[in-house]
Order: C-alpha cells, then structure tokens, then sequence
C-alpha cells in the first residue's frame, strides 16, 4: 500500500466522522469538514491514477460546494 492511499483513507473517516457530528452546529463546519474528506478521496484516487483522480475531484469539488452553498444560503435566509 502506498502512503496516500492510506492517508486519504484516514482523512475519508476523519472528515466523515467530523461532517457528521461537527463540534459547532453550522453549515460552514460541514462544509470544511466535507472538504477534508473529499482532499482524502484525491489522495486515494491519486494512489491508483493521477489524470483520473484530478479530474474526479475538481468535478466532485465545484458540484458538491455549489450545492451546499445553496443550501446554506436558503436556511439563513429560511432563519431570519
């Protein structure tokens, strides 16, 4: 086993776990957290294929944060 892919797979868990059950409850937290396990999925892709792994996560990146800024807009403005 090569060393990313066992870094990335403890940054998978770390940023799952920590998405889950952030410490403060808000939606920025997620988001940081969610990150931190989408850097950990590159690493494990980066073990197997550099051109495939880039590429997965630039498109997994732009999608995933687009959406949870929109959901994040829409409950504060839901709030005030």
């Amino acid at each position: 086993m090569s060393p990313e892919f066992i870094i990335g797979c403890g940054l998978i868990i770390l940023g799952t776990i920590c998405t889950a059950w952030p410490s403060p409850r808000d939606y920025i937290t997620r988001l940081i957290n969610l990150e931190v396990a989408a850097f950990g999925l590159l690493l494990v892709m980066l073990s197997f294929d550099e051109t495939i792994a880039l590429l997965t996560f630039v498109a997994v990146s732009g999608v995933g944060v687009f959406i949870l800024v929109r959901v994040i807009g829409k409950k504060e403005a839901a709030s005030q």
